[in-house]
């Protein structure tokens, strides 16, 4: 794989025209890894999902956006919405990092909708003339949705932490009416954690209220990004990203992306987990930065989407300057004290042919399967060679009650470092499997919600083969298309 040597000016070039990109867009839009259904940059690298929420009838989501390649440098706010959360269409730009406070980049955040305000708030990340950073958090009033002005920064840098202060999560409190933001920070001895600050007004009055206290957790991981505390059936989550740590059962990736249940006091900035266990949200190769978006009608769930991909990784599609897509959106609930994710009812919209799985061995590229499992060991492979070999094995062990996601068997393999196997216990046995199957990615919902795995998958031509050893009945739907590949820039 060869892959451009980017210097600091070419990554932080400023984006000044459309037309700047024009050609890069028509380009990469040929790959024949580009996604059918699930969102993806328009160009370059996109990485965090940022501000999903629902506003004036439409979902927003936003999402981080370096236009010139497959690499993390000057970042943007990328704006798309939808109105059912599966058919998705661009916007553009939203927030553009073009004040002192942002200078090298406008980094994730959250969103709050307040009347005819949707209130953005975000990360400046400033850099001096020596490099050195400085964290501010600021604030954009998108204005019905779309006109996007920017309010003065609500604060800047605690000197108790170092420069890595990030990613403000911001949440009002029902009972009160206060305004709350959590940042992923650090402590000054290396330790991840998470600091609040507190406010009367959306807008201005912020002080600082001091660290979250997570008994059990004061060293876990040098850095947390992208927390949030969420209230679903009346319990309270802290989802959180930790880094450079290793977990059981994950190989050797130092990046995770988990949660805790437990009980939120806000009065002494407490979160008390119900269990010493940090739960991982998604047993996939890739997924990370997860952002929640409460759902106004329902308070026993919210929705969840995450960024398919990881910190300091690279993927095939390096080589054609462009990388990244989103999963799809999930319905985030509560069962047994845990979370379950599920895909949405509404993505049944997209299913066009249903195909007899008796009369043919081949894959559809992209395509929704499910198997009603009877019991005992299973194995799927997707994408096998014509031979049977290879491909990117789910098996089921009945004995063990555990299920494996196996990508070592694909011909484009990309992270072997980080691990090609992940187990996930079954406790309950296995009698369910759905698969979202797109160009380049797999998403594997189990039992109901109980587990998921999201990976990127980036099959040749001749890895189109499926194979299934086992006691299941089998479902397989061709799925049309649901985001369009649009020049909106501007």
């Amino acid at each position: 794989m060869i892959v451009k040597q980017w210097t600091k000016e070419e990554r932080y070039r400023v984006l000044r025209s459309a037309e700047e990109l024009r050609e890069l867009f028509e380009r990469i839009i040929k790959s024949g890894y580009r996604q059918h259904y699930h969102i993806q940059s328009v160009t370059g690298l996109l990485n965090d999902p940022n501000g999903f929420v629902r506003y004036d009838g439409l979902w927003h989501l936003f999402y981080q956006w370096c236009p010139w390649g497959a690499v993390h440098g000057l970042k943007y706010w990328y704006h798309t919405v939808s109105r059912d959360l599966v058919t998705w269409q661009n916007r553009g730009v939203c927030i553009r990092p073009d004040t002192e406070y942002d200078n090298k980049g406008a980094y994730s955040g959250s969103a709050l909708p307040m009347g005819e305000h949707l209130y953005l708030y975000y990360t400046g990340n400033h850099r001096d003339e020596d490099w050195t950073r400085r964290p501010y958090t600021c604030l954009v009033d998108l204005k019905n949705g779309k006109d996007a002005q920017k309010l003065p920064p609500l604060y800047g840098a605690h000197p108790d932490y170092t420069e890595h202060q990030r990613d403000p999560k911001v949440i009002r409190h029902p009972n009160t009416g206060k305004y709350y933001i959590i940042l992923g920070a650090q402590t000054k001895d290396k330790k991840g954690c998470c600091i609040i600050y507190t406010s009367d007004s959306p807008t201005e009055g912020w002080r600082f209220a001091g660290q979250l206290k997570v008994p059990g957790f004061e060293d876990f991981g040098d850095m947390w990004e992208c927390p949030s505390i969420e209230t679903i059936s009346g319990y309270d989550v802290l989802i959180f990203c930790p880094q450079h740590l290793k977990l059981h059962g994950r190989g050797d990736a130092v990046h995770h992306n988990g949660y805790l249940l437990g009980h939120m006091d806000w009065e002494t900035l407490t979160f008390t987990p119900d269990n010493t266990n940090f739960h991982v949200l998604d047993f996939g190769f890739d997924a990370y930065a997860a952002e929640c978006a409460a759902n106004p009608d329902d308070q026993n769930k919210a929705t969840l989407v995450a960024w398919m991909g990881l910190p300091d990784a690279s993927y095939p599609t390096d080589e054609e300057e462009w990388s990244g897509c989103l999963t799809l959106p999930r319905e985030l609930r509560v069962r047994d004290r845990r979370l379950i994710q599920q895909p949405l009812d509404a993505l049944r919209a997209l299913r066009g042919k249903k195909i007899d799985p008796e009369s043919t061995d081949l894959l559809p590229r992209v395509c929704e399967m499910e198997l009603i499992c009877r019991g005992g060991d299973l194995s799927v492979t997707l994408f096998a060679k014509a031979d049977g070999t290879g491909g990117l094995t789910v098996a089921y062990d009945d004995s063990r009650r555990e299920i494996t996601v196996d990508r070592s068997g694909m011909e484009r393999r990309f992270n072997t470092e980080l691990g090609e196997q992940r187990t996930r216990p079954l406790p309950k046995g296995l009698f369910h499997l759905r698969f979202f199957i797109d160009r380049s990615s797999v998403e594997i919902f189990v039992n109901d919600g109980d587990a998921v795995f999201s990976s990127r998958v980036f099959p040749t031509e001749g890895e189109s083969r499926l194979r299934i050893s086992g006691d299941a009945s089998l479902h397989l739907w061709e799925l049309n298309r649901a985001v369009e590949e649009t020049f909106t820039i501007d």
